[in-house]
């Protein structure tokens, strides 16, 4: 039976990421600025403490999404998780921003316990949402259509904080007038942990689960079965490597962005300048659809790379000839927000499209574990960026609040641009060398999927877990 959705649903649906990706934003954007310039912590040790979280989370994650695809509830098992991880996030997220200046080694050891949980809290959350994604609708063709939604959604979340998040915290913090440091943060988290639960809530009460497919579809999932989904499918294996480098690429520049506008280019404005560029990611998002059937998903895959090569190289340029002029930072960002758009895209319909491919090659969707890989690498990138910026910064004699050194502007310089040009080139030879899921090849799986269906709904359905023998779909 086709599974569709109503206009309505769709951006009720997407509409949950407005708060679920304001927080996310706040996390990447402002945290290490946080705990460094206002806290008073050591850059080193943000670093670290952001990658020993993701060590936690390879473990965290898959168990959350296996957690997930063995709930069977009246009340659905992407609604039931997401609602709970929300009002837990939500409270947390606004702890993490609160500055107690507690005395000693007290503010590390809180600022670490409360990171950790934060980032458990947002898988708790984050995997239901986008493992509901693939069941929205079983339509190949629709999918493309609504996977843009949220993430348009999710970019117009980028771009309030991106282009407003220090207005706001400059304005916030006079209002208030507290006597603690960081009171200006602290507000917004409560602004957006607010925003979370009201538009999480919209996509929980206005979109229907349909509990009945799952529970058609209910296989217990073991963890020893988390090696064969994870590590025997070789497409998985193949977008995570996708997904890595590009989460790495855009985590990179937004680990480093507000330091080298500060203390590179001298005009911490620009930061703000640049991330109104996300109103490029969202046009591209809107237009992504057409494009994908216009010239193919290769293609459009092609400029988003060639859009976020120029774009870096751009704003290398610009920071020698005309640091301070806003025109440049504005073409580059929007050279890099087109190509980041187009591949959030991308990446979002093929991971939809390898959950399709593990149901064929082995009698298993499997969402909430597949999906879970996507939360864990983007922590991971998130984390990879902090340990390199926080280290980085150390190594190279970062000061903050004070002029910097040639060394540390060069080390900046190549954290910004170097760096990520790395990642997004690494990014595009796995896609296209790789991944196999285009083309011809895609259009096989479609239709292997469609004739299996069809002889399912002939036939009454057995839950067993599939053997290597079982495999219907041969490559």
């Amino acid at each position: 039976m086709e599974r569709k959705l109503t206009r309505f649903e769709k951006y009720a649906f997407g509409f949950g990421t407005v708060g679920k990706d304001a927080i996310f934003n706040i996390v990447s954007l402002f945290l290490m600025f946080y705990i460094t310039d206002i806290v008073g912590l050591s850059p080193a040790f943000v670093g670290i403490l952001f990658f020993a979280a993701r060590i936690w989370d390879a473990i965290n994650d898959p168990m959350m999404g296996m957690v997930v695809d063995n709930t069977h509830n009246r009340f659905g098992k992407f609604k039931t998780w997401l609602v709970i991880g929300t009002l837990i996030n939500a409270g947390i997220t606004v702890l993490l921003f609160t500055n107690f200046n507690l005395p000693g080694n007290g503010m590390y050891i809180y600022i670490s316990i409360m990171y950790i949980i934060w980032g458990m809290t947002y898988t708790i959350m984050d995997i239901p949402y986008w493992s509901w994604l693939p069941n929205l609708t079983n339509n190949p063709r629709e999918r493309e259509e609504v996977a843009v939604v949220p993430r348009f959604f999710a970019s117009f979340a980028a771009f309030v904080i991106g282009s407003f998040g220090l207005f706001f915290i400059h304005r916030l913090n006079d209002a208030l007038q507290h006597p603690f440091k960081g009171a200006g943060m602290f507000a917004l988290a409560v602004i957006c942990s607010i925003t979370f639960l009201i538009t999480i809530g919209i996509t929980v009460f206005c979109v229907h689960e349909d509990t009945e497919i799952e529970r058609q579809n209910a296989i217990k999932v073991h963890f020893k079965d988390l090696w064969r989904i994870l590590f025997r499918n070789k497409e998985l294996l193949a977008i995570i490597g996708v997904i890595l480098a590009f989460n790495l690429c855009g985590q990179m520049i937004n680990g480093i962005i507000l330091y080298y506008f500060k203390y590179v280019a001298g005009v911490e404005r620009l930061f703000s300048v640049f991330n109104t560029m996300i109103l490029i990611e969202m046009v591209s998002l809107l237009i992504f659809p057409y494009l994908v059937k216009k010239v193919g998903r290769s293609t459009v895959f092609n400029y988003a790379v060639f859009g976020i090569v120029s774009g870096l190289i751009i704003i290398l340029a610009a920071g020698f000839i005309a640091p301070h002029a806003a025109i440049w930072v504005i073409i580059g960002g929007a050279c890099i927000r087109f190509g980041t758009g187009t591949l959030v895209g991308i990446n979002t319909v093929a991971l939809a499209d390898v959950i399709d491919y593990s149901e064929v090659k082995f009698g298993q969707r499997n969402e909430s574990v597949i999906t879970s890989t996507q939360t864990f690498l983007v922590k991971l990138a998130q984390a990879f960026a902090g340990l390199s910026v926080g280290v980085g910064l150390s190594l190279i004699g970062y000061t903050p609040n004070v002029t910097q050194t040639a060394e540390t502007v060069w080390g900046i310089r190549i954290g910004m641009v170097g760096i990520p040009l790395f990642f997004i080139l690494l990014c595009s030879l796995l896609y296209h060398k790789a991944f196999n899921l285009k083309g011809d090849f895609l259009k096989d799986i479609e239709k292997t999927l469609e004739y299996k269906r069809k002889r399912e709904r002939r036939t009454p359905i057995h839950h067993e877990t599939p053997t290597e023998e079982q495999v219907t779909f041969q490559e």
